[in-house]
């Protein structure tokens, strides 16, 4: 049976750690993206050609899907306060080994043990809708929208602070300031956070031999595949914008940094996106903000040599993939929320794989046809993930979490 979750608190009581695990998604998942402004700086440190340090974010993305998809299967049946407080440790760890990194390899490797370590957000919104007790109606789309906009404010933010700071102090400043931030983090949550209820009692090795079947449930896959094929076109998106702006524009580390500030807005959105899937339903979300990915690369096409479309095409572009994110998971916490954190697995396993391959894709097109067989990779890649969205569950209720 499975234990059940302490009461809901108060409205003021539920906000405030609601707000305080946004805050701890911003700082854990910028960490996954300080490397992407630094590529050039990296390579002019290391005497190396920037397109040799490709490999780098890609590793760190692969190292974020094996951890999701070995770690946080275990929130279902432990404590994820526990799991944070552990990752949150060994992830800071990981951030001075890429301080210390000598060469190319050793910041490769170092870079896929922090992304192993780092699928704390992950964790935490499971976690956000059980400390606030929003199991339903609303309240689930606002606390899941909530920490999604924390998450989204420190993946761009990361990209203005690494840029900055490099310029500044060097690189490895950058990952070893992360480092002592998140052990600070950590300090704060051990204060602050107390212990859930585990949802199941799942045994560890049960929980990942369940993750094939949670993944041929017939919404679950939907939700998934098209959120994987978003991945990608986000992956190749920021990757090779960094050689576009540092080739094309003669930008910095500080200016291309900055550069994903420009979609901050797009954290305005998140908190409102978990909502509309309650509205509109799956597919009219989907259709909403998948729309929007495809839309914001088709705006982007003449940045190569124009920098207003590129703006307001990143702009665009952000609105669609993190709202988007928002409302495949506000849908995925309509099943069982025994199934929470084994439902974030196979997400963000997927999720992280895309934007590995889209990193990967766009490391490749660029050198092979410039911006434009840039964008060709994420046009196609949204297009998809928009068929795969819209695709209907035929009878199947959009609550029901039968066959699961």
């Amino acid at each position: 049976m499975n234990a059940p979750l302490s009461e809901a608190p108060g409205r003021a009581q539920a906000r405030t750690p609601t707000l305080l695990l946004a805050a701890t998604s911003a700082v854990t998942a910028a960490n996954v993206y300080l490397g992407q402004p630094l590529l050039g700086s990296v390579a002019a440190s290391m005497g190396v050609a920037p397109d040799a340090l490709g490999a780098v974010p890609t590793a760190t993305q692969l190292g974020y899907a094996a951890g999701i998809l070995l770690i946080v299967p275990a929130g279902d049946s432990r404590d994820r306060r526990r799991l944070i407080l552990g990752l949150g440790t060994a992830s800071a760890a990981a951030l001075v080994a890429c301080a210390l990194a000598p060469s190319v390899w050793w910041l490769t490797v170092a870079g896929f043990a922090l992304g192993l370590l780092s699928p704390v957000p992950q964790l935490i919104t499971p976690l956000a809708v059980a400390l606030s007790g929003a199991h339903g109606g609303a309240g689930r789309g606002r606390t899941v929208g909530t920490v999604q906009g924390g998450l989204l404010v420190g993946v761009l933010a990361s990209r203005a602070y690494a840029g900055t700071l490099a310029d500044l102090a060097g690189w490895r400043t950058v990952y070893l300031c992360s480092a002592l931030l998140t052990l600070f983090l950590m300090a704060v949550l051990r204060r602050a956070l107390t212990a859930v209820p585990t949802a199941a009692t799942t045994p560890y090795r049960a929980a990942l031999a369940s993750l094939p079947r949670l993944v041929r449930h017939p919404l679950v896959w939907r939700v998934v595949v098209s959120g994987a094929l978003v991945g990608i076109a986000f992956g190749a998106f920021w990757t090779t914008l960094t050689f576009l702006l540092a080739r094309r524009y003669g930008f910095g580390a500080t200016a291309i940094g900055l550069f994903g500030l420009v979609a901050a807005v797009s954290a305005l959105a998140s908190p409102y996106a978990g909502r509309a899937a309650e509205r509109l339903g799956r597919r009219g979300a989907s259709a909403l903000l998948t729309g929007l990915v495809l839309a914001g690369w088709l705006i982007m096409l003449p940045g190569g040599t124009a920098l207003v479309p590129l703006i307001v095409g990143v702009v665009v572009l952000d609105v669609g993939v993190w709202g988007g994110q928002a409302v495949c998971q506000t849908v995925l916490f309509t099943l069982d929320p025994a199934l929470h954190s084994r439902l974030n697995t196979v997400y963000f396993t997927l999720r992280f794989l895309g934007i590995a391959l889209g990193s990967l894709a766009g490391t490749l097109a660029w050198p092979a046809g410039g911006w434009p067989a840039v964008v060709a990779t994420g046009v196609a890649a949204a297009a998809a993930g928009l068929l795969i969205g819209v695709i209907p569950t035929g009878r199947q209720p959009f609550r029901d979490s039968g066959g699961l």
